[in-house]
């Protein structure tokens, strides 16, 4: 007679993780992030509420780490680097406009955002996990079409990559307009004026 194995408490708590984070997901687009509650999210899961505080210290870090979790492309954040700066900024920007402009993930976002001005460690967390990393493969993309003599070679790469993502994210902040491709091409047009001035006789300087 066949034995039958003992359940694996490993795999039965990353099920059990699965089911909050996808929860969580599915809760803030219907009912926001304001209305939304651990009880709630325990409910929708099948778990119960000490589970849930047992892996996360509050509501912004489930619903961080469902963001994460549902934006997880599952290869490396590296910028794509073909050899044409524009090219590759705008393959980023453009997809960035997408995701602001989805309004169910308008909801999430906006609430991440004021959880993380009011949460300290949920901030370092963000930085940690989301911020910095991208960010810094960016710097790295940047510094490779400076190496190349295709932005100016005295950029300043931490200002060059608020002048790439801070103007997207400022209009979305403060509801300024829509988010389009042709604004994010204009942004990436925009920068790259700004990081490669022209010269006194009115062309680019490389």
């Amino acid at each position: 007679m066949a034995t039958r194995s003992a359940p694996d408490p490993a795999r039965r708590s990353e099920r059990a993780r699965a089911a909050v984070l996808a929860a969580a997901t599915e809760l803030v687009a219907e009912v926001g992030y304001g209305k939304l509650t651990i009880e709630a999210i325990a409910a929708r899961a099948g778990v119960g509420k000490q589970t849930i505080y047992r892996w996360w210290p509050s509501k912004g870090a489930v619903v961080f780490d469902a963001f994460l979790a549902a934006n997880e492309s599952g290869g490396s954040l590296a910028l794509p680097d073909t050899g044409d700066l524009a090219a590759d900024l705008r393959a980023v920007l453009r997809p960035t406009s997408d995701e602001l402009a989805d309004p169910a993930a308008d909801l999430t976002y906006r609430a991440i955002t004021a959880e993380i001005l009011n949460d300290p460690a949920l901030r370092a967390e963000y930085r940690t996990r989301l911020l910095d990393p991208l960010l810094a493969v960016t710097r790295d993309r940047l510094r490779s079409a400076r190496d190349a003599g295709q932005i100016a070679p005295d950029t300043d790469l931490d200002l060059a990559v608020e002048l790439v993502y801070g103007p997207i994210h400022y209009r979305w902040l403060h509801q300024l307009g829509p988010l389009t491709h042709e604004h994010a091409d204009r942004l990436v047009d925009a920068a790259l004026h700004a990081l490669n001035p022209p010269t006194a006789n009115g062309r680019s300087g490389h």
